[in-house]
């Protein structure tokens, strides 16, 4: 479990089928000066929104295992190295939660349709497939690339979201541009009201 409130980033160093794992499934390398301890192997870690397995630690950098789903249903699936990822820790005992709950379970991708800047903040709107709109409320949580942040507005086919200088300097949405494809989790509290509305 995670709280959207992200201090480190990671490079994407590569990346890899690996004939231990199923098919399908790769194996990335990411540098990052974000500390990982011996016995912090086999944890789980949110990287961009998703919840990976800590499987190696090397001096410099360290080993994530994707699994054929989590490809399918992330932007992982256009993997590039050099790009740069958003990491977070999991939760523990007593830690504040400045966010909202975080699974790292991405429900889907989106893509960027427009960028607005006003008084350095960004206005972003993101793509909304109509069988998604349940899930989002104005004014409700929502995690993009793994960052708690707020739903501003939603519209038919579209949500936006405002991005304060803050979060733009500790996260890799100061990189994002028009057309770009995002990690998308919706609140699950919402998702979860949903399905017990839908018995």
């Amino acid at each position: 479990m995670f709280n959207g409130i992200v201090y480190n980033q990671g490079l994407i160093k590569s990346f890899r089928k690996s004939p231990r794992y199923v098919k399908g499934s790769l194996v990335i390398e990411v540098s990052s000066n974000i500390n990982f301890k011996k016995q912090d192997i086999g944890e789980s870690v949110c990287c961009d929104g998703v919840c990976l397995t800590l499987i190696r630690i090397k001096k410099k950098s360290f080993l994530f295992y994707l699994s054929k789903e989590t490809l399918s249903r992330s932007n992982f699936k256009n993997i590039k190295v050099g790009k740069f990822i958003n990491i977070e820790k999991a939760l523990y005992y007593g830690k504040k939660i400045s966010g909202h709950y975080i699974q790292g379970h991405v429900d889907t991708t989106s893509v960027i349709k427009n960028i607005k800047i006003i008084d350095k903040s960004w206005i972003v709107k993101f793509a909304l497939e109509k069988k998604y709109k349940k899930f989002i409320v104005e004014k409700g949580s929502i995690a993009i690339n793994g960052v708690s942040l707020t739903v501003s507005k939603l519209n038919l086919s579209s949500f936006e979201v405002t991005i304060i200088p803050h979060t733009l300097r500790l996260t890799n949405l100061v990189k994002l541009k028009t057309k770009d494809t995002v990690n998308i989790e919706f609140d699950m509290v919402g998702k979860y009201l949903n399905r017990i509305h839908q018995k």
